[in-house]
């Protein structure tokens, strides 16, 4: 049985504003790769070297992503959770088809060709801010 939080100890948090304040703080390029970096351990000190191609819900039917972006031959994928979802894999994988998609058109990759095309590793990461324990 799922314990409930919602006192004046713990009180419900707004999904949302969490959502728009994670997104609002690392909008700006130089923060967006001060965070790649912190996490992946890299030393990248040129903002416009990250390329930015979140999803926004208009042009995908209502699936967006919190940020995504390109850098060197990494697609990346992070999403803000302050709730627990264990569905997170498979919208990853959704995103990422979204992703990969917009990143094949907008390149012109022809992908019916019977020559290989090379592609950026996708990595996904989930963070995490809920109070059940994860």
């Amino acid at each position: 049985m799922m314990q409930q939080f919602h006192t004046q100890e713990y009180p419900t948090a707004n999904r949302n504003y969490k959502d728009r304040l994670f997104r609002f703080v690392f909008k700006n390029k130089k923060d967006l790769l001060d965070l790649y970096n912190a996490i992946n351990g890299t030393d990248y000190d040129n903002p416009e070297e990250l390329e930015v191609n979140t999803l926004e819900n208009v042009l995908y039917l209502s699936m967006k992503n919190d940020l995504s972006f390109l850098i060197d031959a990494e697609l990346n994928l992070y999403e803000h959770q302050s709730t627990y979802n264990p569905n997170m894999p498979m919208r990853g994988l959704l995103y990422f088809a979204g992703v990969y998609t917009r990143h094949i058109s907008s390149r012109e990759i022809n992908i019916y060709s019977s020559s290989p095309k090379e592609f950026p590793f996708p990595q996904h990461i989930v963070f995490y801010n809920g109070t059940q324990e994860e």
